[in-house]
């Protein structure tokens, strides 16, 4: 064997090697792209899975493309994150969708649904029974392409100045909450009010507001509420789960490669994942400092809950009626949670409510 040419082959295939990978790279665009979230940056958690979405899609094509996100109000405000990116002044937004319900109540069901499914539950609607095929049907109609991007968990019932004893508590009571959530309260005698997260604490500290609801201990121990309202109800039973999506704009979505596609919802489903486990951790913390500034944590009334869930359920009822878009989509999320359900109060909620019971126990 000739050495000499095999030393040759091996340096010009090494050449070639060293040729061919800059010139795979070079193939790729250069996209270019802007993120409007809904969030300010001190909300680290919700503005921070933008940012998380941004870098590993960064990362993951060696810089080729980037996303730029803007907290809410650099570009455009928090309620407009929708419009922006339906006309193209952004590409995409970090958004929720229960903002929009005043456009059309669907809206509410690629967020969260009041008295509705859990965090799993929305994920295995979402992924495994068909929501999100669902939810990109629809809002094709609004030119956005929608992808699951984050999670909370079960909320907060929200801040009060005054302690709510009964429905009778609640009327004619300023509260922020938005959603469908906000809807189901007015029947219950609350007058809601939608408001970006950093309008909320000058409207409760003026009095505007006599109540507000944002999300759990972690977020609303940043937004301040503690300085001026001392009782902090639970659950926020409109929001079991609730889930912040990136929104593309679809002509940008058609136009990106394939790879560029699989590497964004990759990043999604990661910040996904990471978002409702930074806020497990954080809200067992944030609530026990909350306590020890004097913060009265109560329930809400028995009269509270069990008449929201029955205006809850009346009302998807009536939008079914009336919207036929809202109708197809509630058809199936409604077979799907009742199955779950069934299978959750078989392992799941018997699992969880007897280790409940014996924290404090010797282990």
């Amino acid at each position: 064997m000739d050495r000499r040419k095999v030393l040759k082959g091996a340096g010009l295939a090494a050449a070639a090697g060293v040729v061919a990978s800059p010139a795979i790279a070079q193939a790729q665009p250069e996209v270019r792209w802007r993120m409007a979230s809904a969030y300010p940056k001190s909300l680290d958690t919700l503005y921070g899975a933008g940012e998380m979405i941004s870098k590993r899609v960064a990362a993951a094509t060696d810089n080729k493309f980037q996303i730029q996100p803007f907290a809410a109000g650099e570009i455009v405000g928090a309620l407009q994150t929708l419009d922006a990116t339906q006309n193209g002044t952004v590409e995409s937004a970090y958004t929720l969708s229960s903002f929009f319900i005043g456009k059309d109540p669907t809206f509410m069901f690629d967020t969260s649904v009041p008295w509705g499914m859990n965090v799993r539950q929305h994920n295995a609607w979402m992924y495994y029974g068909g929501g999100l095929e669902l939810m990109r049907e629809f809002m094709k109609d609004y030119n956005v392409h929608p992808i699951p991007a984050g999670q909370t968990g079960a909320q907060m019932g929200g801040w009060f100045r005054k302690e709510i004893n009964s429905i009778a508590d609640l009327s004619g009571l300023k509260m922020r909450i938005a959603g469908m959530g906000g809807q189901i309260m007015q029947k219950l005698g609350v007058v809601p009010q939608v408001l970006a997260a950093g309008d909320i604490y000058p409207a409760l500290e003026r009095g505007t507001l006599d109540a507000v609801e944002f999300s759990g201990p972690h977020d609303d121990e940043k937004l301040g509420f503690v300085k001026v309202a001392k009782y902090y109800y639970y659950p926020g039973f409109w929001e079991g789960g609730a889930q912040p999506s990136l929104y593309v704009n679809l002509d940008k979505w058609n136009e990106l490669p394939a790879h560029y596609k699989a590497v964004l919802e990759a990043a999604c489903a990661e910040a996904n994942a990471m978002c409702v486990a930074k806020y497990d951790a954080q809200n067992a913390e944030a609530i026990r400092r909350l306590v020890g500034q004097g913060v009265q944590l109560r329930p809400f009334p028995r009269d509270v809950m069990e008449q929201s869930y029955k205006e809850a359920y009346k009302l998807y009822g009536e939008l079914a009626a009336a919207n036929p878009k809202f109708k197809k989509v509630y058809d199936s999320w409604s077979a799907f949670r009742d199955k779950e359900l069934t299978w959750f109060r078989i392992a799941e909620l018997p699992f969880d409510y007897f280790v409940n019971q014996q924290q404090g126990q010797p282990r």
